[in-house]
């Protein structure tokens, strides 16, 4: 299946923004960071509590990073923004999402980053983590490339005292099930969610 790339230069241009933004108004704080490969493919992975965590990806590395998106927000108002970045659509309507998939391993294939929650979405209810889809598993397995687990906790308010991206040491699958490598990506991010929760409340939880 052959892909057309968007080019990246409205996301090279935007990222230095977004950062100088985000560090003034949300005073986030990144946590392991340096694990993000410089170059090379691979996929980065973690939940999903708040619209704006992809850009918290995004401001964690000078790379460029893909990230899947919902479909409706390439359709809307603003899909001309979610175009220029080079985020790729996902129809959540659909139980399968094989473009998306395609799309996304085809980019791997050439060396780049892929962002994506494999929670599907929002996390809404009072659970700590959704259950996964094993799109980022699958991605990993079929391109031979790590997943960097990640975990967003805190509030998105002004100056925030707690807003934290904790990244995870690369995983692998190697004779892994996609059952089985799916479970393994789901507890490390819970192991971070946790974590974070536990240090954003002072309780000094030891990474």
């Amino acid at each position: 299946m052959e892909v057309k790339k968007t080019s990246p230069v409205l996301y090279i241009i935007l990222r230095p923004i977004f950062t100088v933004i985000f560090k003034l108004i949300f005073n986030p704080k990144y946590i392991n960071k340096e694990v993000i490969p410089k170059k090379g493919a691979c996929v980065i992975a973690g939940n999903h509590m708040h619209a704006l965590d992809p850009i918290m990806v995004d401001t964690s590395t000078r790379r460029v990073i893909y990230t899947l998106a919902k479909k409706d927000l390439h359709d809307g108002p603003f899909g001309f923004l979610f175009k220029g970045v080079g985020s790729i659509p996902v129809d959540f309507s659909k139980k399968e999402n094989r473009g998306a998939l395609y799309t996304a391993i085809a980019y791997l294939q050439d060396g780049y980053a892929i962002n994506l929650s494999p929670e599907a979405g929002r996390n809404y209810t009072e659970e700590i983590l959704l259950p996964f889809k094993p799109g980022a598993v699958v991605m990993s397995q079929r391109t031979n490339c790590p997943i960097i687990p990640y975990s967003v906790t805190g509030e998105y308010k002004f100056r925030s005292k707690n807003l934290t991206i904790c990244y995870g040491e690369p995983m692998t699958f190697e004779g892994m099930s996609v059952e089985e490598a799916n479970q393994k990506l789901y507890d490390a991010v819970k192991e971070l969610l946790i974590k974070n929760k536990y240090n954003n409340a002072g309780k000094n939880y030891e990474y």
